[in-house]
């Protein structure tokens, strides 16, 4: 599958989770995630919503929206 240990928390390990999550939501506007957008400390909650996301196959626009709120909360301020 992935030889990516997400259990590490480094930048590139952010960035990977939010490239793949890019790809499987296909969100358009891809300035809105950038991995510097992100705050370390909040590597985490960034897996949590990484492995949610990861685990389904479709979305609804509602679970879209709640996905998109989630990670604009764990933007840094």
């Amino acid at each position: 599958m992935n030889d990516v240990d997400l259990s590490k928390k480094s930048p590139e390990n952010m960035e990977y989770m939010i490239d793949k999550m890019k790809e499987k939501l296909k969100v358009l506007n891809f300035d809105v995630m950038k991995p510097s957008h992100f705050d370390d400390a909040l590597y985490d909650e960034l897996k949590d919503i990484y492995e949610i996301v990861m685990k389904k196959q479709s979305f609804s626009p509602s679970e879209m929206q709640a996905i998109v709120e989630e990670l604009g909360n764990l933007r840094k301020k």
